[in-house]
């Protein structure tokens, strides 16, 4: 299977080298400014989807409260601000996203969930918080963003510095199927596609392997099949406590 897979993989290749040759010359940033739009629509449909599991995984967030204090939850790569709604009510919200283009949809569904209180919105890289000091949050949240970040074990280590003694990491992603699955295959010949439709996204990444190695002290982590398209079913979801 991998010598098809191989030759497939290439096909697409060739298909997506306008792609390619956009990305080089520098024109594909243009992309930045359009995808909030499509993004904006995709993540109600995804939310539509994995409600409940969104539900199940959100509902330990309070957990995490300090007696007589505000949470305070920081959500990397915010997006269109898609995870609002599950929040606790009267949580402090930060935002971060390396595309600032998405502030018109985040603003949106900031109005739309007045049961939390919108702190501030950084625009940065998961892997350069400088802008956060240490131990500053209780909770970090991230949602299908380990999949395009340059570097999870970076992020990771960020995630770390910021979170307060105690405080959790929650993420839910999708995942890398089994290498020897018809949905790895598909996965592997459709990277070069979702590369450049999901802003950067790398289907095939293991990053269960990064989450266990970033030493949390605890770790609650579980693998899912999401209600999703075949090769996006693979998910992992859950929270790391500092």
């Amino acid at each position: 299977m991998s010598l098809v897979m191989t030759f497939c993989t290439l096909i697409v290749q060739v298909l997506c080298l306008p792609l390619h040759l956009l990305d080089v010359v520098g024109l594909y940033k243009l992309y930045k400014r359009v995808i909030p739009c499509f993004l904006f629509r995709l993540s109600k449909l995804y939310n539509k989807k994995m409600y409940d599991t969104k539900q199940e995984l959100f509902t330990s967030l309070s957990k995490f409260k300090l007696p007589g204090q505000q949470l305070t939850i920081l959500e990397i790569g915010c997006g269109t601000g898609s995870n609002f709604h599950f929040y606790p009510s009267g949580s402090k919200v930060i935002c971060t996203d390396n595309n600032v283009h998405f502030a018109k949809y985040l603003h949106r569904n900031m109005q739309e969930n007045p049961h939390v209180t919108y702190d501030k919105f950084v625009e940065t890289s998961a892997e350069e918080m400088r802008s956060f000091e240490g131990s500053c949050v209780d909770v970090v949240v991230c949602t299908l963003v380990l999949c395009s970040v340059d570097n999870v074990s970076k992020t990771l280590k960020e995630v770390r510095r910021i979170l307060r003694p105690g405080g959790a990491f929650f993420f839910l992603e999708h995942v890398a199927a089994e290498p020897s699955s018809w949905t790895y295959f598909f996965q592997h010949v459709l990277k070069p596609v979702c590369y450049y439709i999901g802003d950067g996204c790398e289907v095939t990444r293991a990053t269960w392997t990064h989450l266990e190695a970033a030493g949390f002290s605890d770790l609650k982590l579980r693998h899912m099949k999401a209600p999703l398209i075949f090769f996006n079913k693979p998910h992992i979801m859950g929270y790391g406590i500092k």
